[in-house]
């Protein structure tokens, strides 16, 4: 979180003054932003080849937009119309530390399995790339032992291929029904009928993996407001080179 002068990274161990770095940098401003926020600000402007929508739903002109994805950590942001003018104000949280919340048996143990090793169990702890290790791990834990060899979401992903029906594929499955959910919560909290992108770098990598995952229809999954989400579109941003670089600029 950009809060002040004093920057610590979440998931990473660099800690430094902005101001000293200013000056050890011979600037005379320097700006600092999050990455999804500065992904956020890109958003209305992305072209149409560097997004995928997955499931129903048309984007509501002058509402609200949400972001969440998983990568290193799980980034949340968003955008808030202003006016009417195609002004935006762009949303600097930390919504990837809320509580993460489940919807069924398997969800609820796998959730208090964490929480002897983490206590509080955020979304980040499962919906990110050291999440989906975690979670994989935990069901091995929870139903009979998984390869500990395993530690990287990149060997997950690449265990799920070689083995249709395994451990992975159910980590996989999991981990996309979690990021479902927790995308439908920011939509309803943003009233996102604009739609909700997801970022970060592992979802585009799942392919068509994660247009048939659980993802969307626990999106939807809310309840009396099933039918408000159905009408909201998602998208999974596709792009080479990161929208976030413009979005800074």
């Amino acid at each position: 979180p950009v809060t002040g002068d004093a920057i610590a990274m979440t998931n990473h161990h660099w800690r430094f003054s902005v101001d000293q770095l200013r000056v050890r940098l011979g600037l005379q401003r320097l700006l600092l932003l999050n990455d999804f926020t500065a992904l956020a600000l890109s958003l209305t402007t992305l072209a149409d080849g560097n997004k995928l929508q997955v499931g129903g739903g048309t984007a509501s002109p002058d509402a609200a937009i949400g972001l969440i994805g998983p990568g290193t950590g799980l980034g949340v942001s968003g955008l808030l119309p202003l006016g009417h003018q195609n002004k935006w104000i762009p949303i600097a949280g930390e919504g990837g530390h809320v509580t993460l919340s489940a919807t069924n048996d398997a969800e609820f143990e796998l959730i208090k399995h964490l929480q002897k090793r983490y206590g509080h169990v955020s979304g980040e702890r499962v919906v990110s790339g050291t999440g989906l290790v975690d979670l994989y791990h935990a069901l091995g834990d929870l139903h009979g032992g998984a390869a500990r060899e395993i530690v990287t979401a990149a060997q997950v992903l690449e265990r799920a291929t070689l083995e249709p029906g395994s451990r992975a594929v159910e980590a996989i499955d999991m981990f996309c029904a979690f990021l479902g959910s927790a995308a439908g919560d920011l939509a309803l909290t943003l009233g996102a009928r604009g739609g909700i992108y997801i970022g970060g770098g592992i979802v585009p990598r799942l392919g068509e993996r994660f247009n048939a995952s659980p993802f969307r229809a626990r999106f939807e999954d809310k309840g009396r407001f099933k039918t408000y989400l159905e009408k909201v579109p998602t998208w999974v941003i596709n792009s080479p080179v990161s929208p976030a670089l413009a979005g800074a600029s």
